[in-house]
């Protein structure tokens, strides 16, 4: 029980220790513009080898530091999270082996040594998604593995395609792929968009909201979803001035847009935050597409610091309000939990893009930058709606779980009684706070020269303050309204369904699938196959091996008959 108590405080500390290490050698790389690599040969076969590769340049290194960081904040709060949890040891061990694999990920610029780390995130994210042993639970965790193993078939015929090159190091062959790889580029293309969630595959992230909130915090932060965007910032040499990256901008932006909308109909805690997630996730692949890497991974650092704040948070409120995730069964939460809220507030901010708040330097550069560049009315149109829903869905949120008039039973004790919890939420506070700066400071050390007018200068943040007001008002009005939207209820559904995605994903696949082999079963396996194959022949050897075995007795009556019966045949042949 001794080792099981101070599991966390052992992973804080050499979590911590090594996120330092990390970061320190990010920082000596950017000044020094070094870029080691280690390669150790496993075996070659003619002029390809197949080897393990390690590379240490300024993305890896810093990325790693952030996920080290966040994660062991994650671990420290789990102490009070799963505390009293018969499988603890087992749990912290699971987040532990996640965060090994998610780390192999980021330092392989290799296609082959990465997939320890890519197929170590899917099968451990299944099994933390079925941690509770539920049915829900149970669906979930199969549509997160489903849809994982498509991106999973990307990444392995990429490896044969890639073998004509002679070897798998994609970080020295990236800029020199032409459109005669354009199959390995949707084929990589289509890997990342499974594992960051985008159409058509974004129906199993609000799912694997079934797993406990401290992998949700880690998942949606700065692990799995990140590792298709990561993935694609390396090898974002050889998308520029391809057709992949229409068609992935076109994608990203109707992801963002479709995941803003969905959330501003769902009352789920963490399913609301879990598709603020695949709107972000969106904003990084279309300025990704764009030809902005940099850009892409500035806002993957920064989202990540507040994405897990605001998991924290909800799992405080959760953990708080006697399990319960339904918003509308919360409320005034500002007046029983003053630093939660105050955290949480902080998190939805710079989610916004809140002035220099860590969402703003990015957020806000990279409105600016799509606004300079060369891209269609659609997107730009996209990105606006979409900014404003994501501030709409957060001060929807904040209505309804701090600050409306509170709906939990008189029963309830809600307290911030978690130390431990608290511990890493404040320590991520600071990150929500100035991380946005620190970034920006190191990574863009010569700014970008942004040229626009006043109108677009401050579009930004104009459509956030009409989509703040909006979501605030329509949510005070739908409170003692809510049956007049009755009429629209089909456009309701639509939207709050993110456009029928799970039921594409789930339903329509296995329906068609299930009914037919029903089918066949009934008429193949229990029907004519039967009939003439198992069952119908054993009968039949059955029933005339007994006539065999009736004539082979000795009884006397038979050799009477057969006698008799002979008698009667020469009679009748002879006269």
């Amino acid at each position: 029980m001794l080792w099981s108590v101070s599991f966390h405080t052992v992973s804080l500390v050499f979590l911590l220790l090594f996120s330092l290490i990390s970061v320190g050698v990010s920082l000596t790389s950017l000044n020094s513009g070094l870029v080691y690599v280690i390669e150790w040969e496993i075996f070659s076969s003619g002029s390809s080898s197949v080897v393990a590769t390690l590379i240490c340049d300024w993305i890896s290194t810093l990325f790693l530091g952030v996920v080290l960081f966040i994660s062991s904040m994650v671990m420290y709060y789990s102490g009070d999270y799963m505390n009293g949890d018969k499988s603890y040891n087992r749990f912290m061990y699971m987040v532990f082996a996640f965060v090994l694999s998610m780390g192999a990920l980021i330092v392989s610029p290799n296609l082959i040594s990465i997939l320890l780390g890519w197929d170590g995130l899917g099968l451990i994210s299944y099994v933390l998604v079925i941690y509770y042993q539920n049915e829900k639970s149970a669906n979930a965790g199969m549509l997160t593995i489903l849809s994982n193993r498509i991106g999973d078939v990307g990444i392995l015929l990429s490896i044969s395609l890639m073998f004509m090159l002679g070897g798998w190091n994609f970080i020295f062959y990236s800029s020199s792929l032409g459109e005669d790889f354009l199959l390995m580029k949707i084929l990589v293309c289509m890997a990342a968009m499974t594992k960051s969630a985008q159409i058509p595959f974004s129906a199993w992230l609000p799912a694997a909201m079934a797993a406990p909130t401290p992998v949700s915090a880690l998942v949606h932060s700065s692990t799995l979803v990140t590792a298709g965007v990561y993935i694609l910032i390396r090898f974002s040499g050889s998308l520029e001035g391809s057709s992949v990256q229409g068609f992935l901008l076109i994608i990203s932006c109707l992801t963002m847009f479709m995941a803003g909308l969905g959330a501003n109909f769902e009352f789920d805690l963490k399913k609301i935050i879990a598709l603020s997630t695949l709107s972000q996730l969106g904003v990084m692949m279309g300025i990704l597409a764009l030809g902005f890497p940099d850009l892409a991974f500035f806002h993957l650092l920064t989202h990540a610091l507040f994405k897990a704040l605001l998991f924290m948070c909800a799992g405080m409120v959760i953990h708080s309000v006697k399990e319960y995730q339904d918003i509308r069964n919360m409320g005034s939460l500002v007046l029983c939990m003053p630093l939660t809220s105050v955290c949480m507030n902080l998190a939805n901010l710079a989610l916004c893009g809140m002035p220099f708040l860590a969402g703003f330097y990015s957020k806000d550069l990279i409105l600016e930058v799509l606004f300079m560049s060369e891209t269609n009315l659609l997107g730009g149109v996209l990105y606006i709606l979409s900014t404003g829903l994501t501030v709409c869905y957060t001060f929807r949120l904040v209505y309804y779980s701090l600050s409306c008039t509170p709906n939990m039973s008189s029963m309830m004790s809600i307290s911030e009684k978690y130390s431990m919890m608290m511990g890493g939420i404040l320590a991520l506070s600071v990150g929500a706070v100035a991380g946005g700066s620190i970034l920006a400071w190191w990574t863009f050390p010569e700014n970008y020269m942004i040229c626009l007018s006043f109108f677009f200068k401050i579009l930004a943040l104009l459509v956030s303050v009409m989509g703040g007001i909006l979501g605030y008002m329509i949510n005070m009005v739908s409170v003692s309204s809510s049956l007049n939207t009755m009429g629209l209820y089909s456009y309701v559904v639509f939207m709050g369904s993110m456009w029928f995605m799970p039921i594409l994903s789930t339903l329509s696949l296995s329906n068609w699938s299930l009914l037919s082999g029903d089918t066949f079963f009934k008429m193949g396996d229990k029907g004519w196959s039967e009939y003439f194959g198992g069952e119908g022949s054993f009968y039949e050897s059955m029933m005339y091996s007994s006539y065999l075995q009736f004539s082979q007795e000795n009884m006397i009556m038979v050799y009477m008959k057969g006698f008799f019966l002979w008698v009667v045949v020469l009679f009748l042949i002879f006269v």
